[in-house]
């Protein structure tokens, strides 16, 4: 059979158990050919052998299409091949094939005329089906114009009017029963009614089985009511509760409905509460196999986490202050409508009914007022509870400042809700906020210890009107003046009435809401391009003024005394304005404050310092304090870096009061870590005071203070300097607002920071540039001058000695270097004051040091120091505006002396106790050796030497 399905194959045959579903393949069958007929024809034929040659073949090439002949072949092979016996095995198969063929051609013979007529009529049966599919294509396309154009259209015309009238009598049934819609009064009115008329006829069966439905029906009406009661507690409705209450008016169960209130109100706080954070925990959970339904709100408030953590708490208190919002209009509408009906049952003649109703509402006040309380309280215990979910340090500085904020907000709302102090909720984040901002504080100190350091000391360039009002940080002092908002969220009250929250919102909206698209419309704009606010003033700041009429004003300011705010001592001529115009070293720049950007900074952490105590005002002594230690340690630094010289303190001329060293001392022993080696043996409490110590900072490399041409790091001593004087000046300008918050008992604490720490600030000045004066001038080559004149000459001179030109040369040159320091840096007159002052004592001072060296001295040499000393004054009072002239009669005095007689001398030694004990020697033994004997020399030096025995 194999063989037959490939030779039909072979001559396109198909098997009749084919399907004829495919008829056109019928076409493309080949027929025999003559040939092929005729070469079967021609073969011998013996049909009984042929029989058995076809019974001869295997049963398995009768078996599927799949079989494999040649394999099959092939496997049948024995493992040892003869070549005679492979032959006739195939001759043999070669005979089956060809009986096979013989066969199959013969019946393809005798079927072949059957086959041409049915081939006939298949294609005719095909053309008749083509036909038939045009003929019903056209019949559905003409079915399908007649469905548009007429039945469907006429169809839905008729269904929409069909559901049009539904509509219409839906609509009258729906309107029909929202009349009876949340009528409880008159649901129970007409159940009360029905009740009354049912009781007159209850002998009879059917009536008494109607008032037990009718009981039963009451029953399910305060269940309902109950429901509806409850609804109140979120979003107050006045008509809905003003016919719940009509409702259990006519129940007679008002107190039982003010009982049940407050159980609601209890829930609801509860179930808002726990819904609000379950969606932000279920929002941002990763594993959602956690079934947090099941959790207590304890627990669930600790999966919050840090990124929703503002906004849940923001929305849980927005969702609570509905609640008490609520609880706020429920007791609103008991004073006003208890009122009524206690005066409309007055006016009745009822007296059982009047002290009824009064008994009730006296009852419902009691509960409400009672319940304020009760429902704050459940307020703060959810929020703390949510607050110690979490452990705030993990957040930044202002999102920390917008918890305080949320937080101080919702206890505005409690103050006002029941008068309460909050303390609950205030013990809770007072506790978080002194412990975050501890950590916050010692970060910013070390922080402010890295700025030091790496401070090169150079101006940072404000505009000359710069205030810190100016800065972000401080915008709160100016948005706090209204009480009843937000002292940084909210606008500026223009009313002078203070509105509550409550009246405030009552209407719409909620002062929980996050304002994420809120920023200041106005942009710092604090800095100047290149120190100067404009081209046109940076020229006019270095112009010259030649003509008697144009002498600047802020040249006249300048010369006023900036300490005192008093005109000076000696007035000033047009001339001499005009003489200093080029000397001035107030004013080569536009008058500027003078900072650096670390100043800026700590200006910037005062005003977030300020925000956090503003905000909660209960930690407001530690905010201060750590305030102070800010301002504290930058003092420290500023008088570590340019103020500290131990060989000018021994001289007794540093110039630093008691009370800036008492500062320092203070200030070194409870903020400065010294970096002493730690003792194993250290107690706990030693440890952690060393902990909150931050250690001293240490001058930049780059900042050079050895330069004789820069005079000392005169420029970055003045910005140093002066830039403490600024900062000192801003906490004398925020002393009104931080002395505001600070609680009664804690202000002690403020006024000696500000009369013991801010108020020396200015005083560091003069040990600061004392080291420049102490350098600027060479004083030992001025003493070596000295030394090298003869003082005891025989007649008077009328030419000064070369020292006083040296050390006039000396201060000239002194006077280019400020100038030269002056076009880096604008240099106040109060600094510039003292810088002079400092020069001109030592010079003075050096030279009383330089005449108590004189060996030999006559009438005539002390008649020199004076011209010496009068001719120094002279040059001098015209390269400076100071007057008088420091320690002028320091040298005067001790040279006048000389004339001195005994009684006077000693009198003089024991009023005259600036001098050393050098000095006073040097008088006696020198100056008035030619007039006083031995005796009375002996006697004053004896003086002397009990004047210097406290001094050892």
């Amino acid at each position: 059979m194999q063989k037959i399905k490939s030779l039909m194959t072979r001559q396109g045959l198909k098997s009749p158990p084919e399907s004829l579903s495919d008829l056109g393949a019928i076409e493309n069958l080949r027929v025999p050919g003559k040939e092929e007929f005729r070469e079967l024809r021609e073969q011998p034929s013996d049909p009984q052998a042929e029989q058995e040659l076809i019974n001869s073949i295997e049963q398995v090439y009768f078996s599927a299409d799949s079989f494999d002949i040649v394999k099959y072949e092939l496997e049948k092979l024995p493992p040892v091949l003869n070549l005679q016996e492979l032959e006739e095995y195939r001759d043999k198969l070669k005979q089956q094939q060809a009986a096979v063929s013989k066969k199959v051609a013969d019946l393809i013979l005798e079927k072949q005329p059957a086959y041409v007529k049915e081939l006939e009529r298949v294609t005719s049966l095909q053309t008749g089906l083509q036909l038939a599919a045009v003929i019903c294509t056209n019949g559905r396309r003409h079915l399908n114009i007649a469905k548009e154009g007429f039945t469907q259209a006429s169809l839905g015309l008729l269904a929409n009017q069909r559901k049009r009238q539904l509509l219409i009598g839906l609509l009258k049934s729906l309107r029909t029963i929202k009349t009876l819609e949340e009528d409880y009064p008159g649901a129970i009115q007409l159940c009360l009614e029905c009740q009354n008329a049912a009781s007159t006829f209850k002998h009879y069966s059917c009536i008494s089985e109607l008032n037990s439905k009718l009981q039963d029906t009451l029953e399910q009406i305060e269940e309902q009511l109950d429901v509806a009661l409850s609804k109140i507690c979120k979003n107050f409705d006045i008509n809905h509760y003003t016919k719940v209450q009509q409702a259990y008016r006519l129940l007679g169960k008002t107190q039982t409905a003010m009982d049940q209130l407050h159980m609601h109100f209890t829930q609801a706080i509860h179930n808002t509460v726990f819904q609000v954070v379950l969606g932000y925990v279920e929002l941002c959970a990763c594993n959602t196999d956690t079934k947090f339904q099941k959790l207590q709100y304890k627990d669930l408030c600790t999966h919050v986490i840090p990124d929703s953590y503002i906004p849940c708490l923001a929305d849980l208190c927005k969702a609570l202050w509905e609640v008490m919002l609520s609880y706020y209009r429920t007791m609103e509408w008991h004073e006003k409508h208890d009122g009524a009906d206690t005066a409309a049952a007055a006016e009745g003649s009822n007296i059982m009914g009047t002290e009824e109703t009064n008994f009730d509402r006296g009852y419902i006040k009691k509960k409400l007022e009672h319940g304020l309380t009760r429902i704050w309280q459940d307020v703060q215990l959810k929020v703390k509870t949510y607050l110690l979910g979490t452990d705030l340090s993990i957040f930044k500085y202002d999102d920390f400042i917008f918890v305080l904020d949320i937080i101080s907000r919702l206890m505005q709302v409690g103050e006002e809700f029941c008068g309460s102090k909050s303390e609950v909720l205030q013990e809770s984040i007072r506790k978080q906020s002194v412990n975050y901002f501890k950590n916050y504080h010692r970060t910013r100190l070390d922080e402010l210890r890295m700025f030091l350091e790496n401070e090169t000391w150079e101006l940072c360039p404000v505009k000359s009107n710069f205030s810190i009002l100016q800065l972000h940080e401080f915008k709160f002092l100016e948005q706090s003046r209204s009480p009843s908002v937000s002292p940084s969220k909210q606008p500026v009250s223009t009313s002078s009435k203070s509105v509550t929250l409550f009246e405030q919102y009552c209407s719409g909206g909620n002062p929980f809401e996050i304002q994420a698209n809120h920023k200041d419309e106005e942009t710092e704009d604090v800095l100047a391009s290149n120190g100067y606010e404009s081209d046109e003033q940076e020229k006019s700041a270095y112009q010259e003024y030649d003509s008697d009429s144009d002498v600047p004003e802020e040249l006249k300011r300048d010369y006023v005394d900036e300490q005192t705010g008093d005109a000076p001592v000696k007035s000033v001529s047009r001339e001499t304005l005009k003489s200093r115009k080029k000397s001035d070293y107030s004013l080569n720049k536009v008058n500027a404050p003078i900072l650096t950007n670390t100043t800026l900074n700590v200006i910037r952490l005062v005003g977030k310092y300020m925000q956090m105590m503003n905000i909660l005002k209960p930690i407001a002594f530690d905010v201060i304090h750590f305030m102070s230690q800010l301002f504290d340690y930058y003092l420290y630094a500023i008088y570590t870096f340019f103020g500290r010289n131990d060989s000018l303190e021994s001289t007794g001329l540093g110039l630093s009061s008691s009370r800036l060293r008492t500062t320092l001392n203070r200030i070194q022993e409870s903020l400065i870590d010294l970096e002493v080696s730690a003792d194993p043996a250290a107690t706990l409490t030693a440890a952690e005071e060393r902990r909150e110590k931050v250690p001293s900072p240490h001058l930049s490399h780059l900042v050079v203070l050895t330069a004789g041409d820069t005079l000392y790091g005169l420029a970055e001593r003045v910005v140093a300097t002066e830039s403490l004087v600024f900062l000192a000046e801003q906490f004398e300008f925020l002393q009104p607002h931080l002395d505001a918050v600070m609680p009664a008992v804690k202000k002690p604490f403020l006024q000696q920071f500000y009369s013991q720490t801010v108020s020396t600030a200015s005083e560091l000045r003069k040990p600061i540039y004392w080291i420049v004066a102490g350098k600027a001038i060479d004083y030992e080559q001025m003493l070596l001058l000295m030394a090298n004149v003869k003082w005891d000459v025989k007649e008077i001179m009328s030419q000064h000695n070369i020292y006083v030109d040296a050390l006039l040369k000396e201060f000239e040159q002194f006077n280019r270097r400020l100038n030269e320091v002056s076009k880096r840096v604008r240099i106040p007159l109060p600094v510039s004051n003292i810088l002079w002052e400092h020069c001109i004592r030592l010079a003075n001072r050096t030279i009383v040091e330089g005449y108590a060296n004189v060996k030999k001295c006559s009438n005539e040499g002390r008649a020199l120091m004076q011209l010496d000393f009068q001719q120094f004054l002279m040059k001098l009072e015209k390269l400076t505006d100071i007057r008088p002239i420091p320690d002028k009669e320091f040298v005067e005095t001790y040279i006048k002396a000389y004339y001195l007689t005994e009684n006077d001398m000693e009198r003089w030694i024991k009023e005259h106790r600036e001098y050393s004990t050098k000095q006073l020697t040097n008088l006696v033994n020198v100056c008035l050796g030619s007039h006083i004997n031995k005796k009375a020399r002996q006697k004053l030096l004896a003086a002397i030497d009990d004047l210097d025995r406290p001094r050892r």
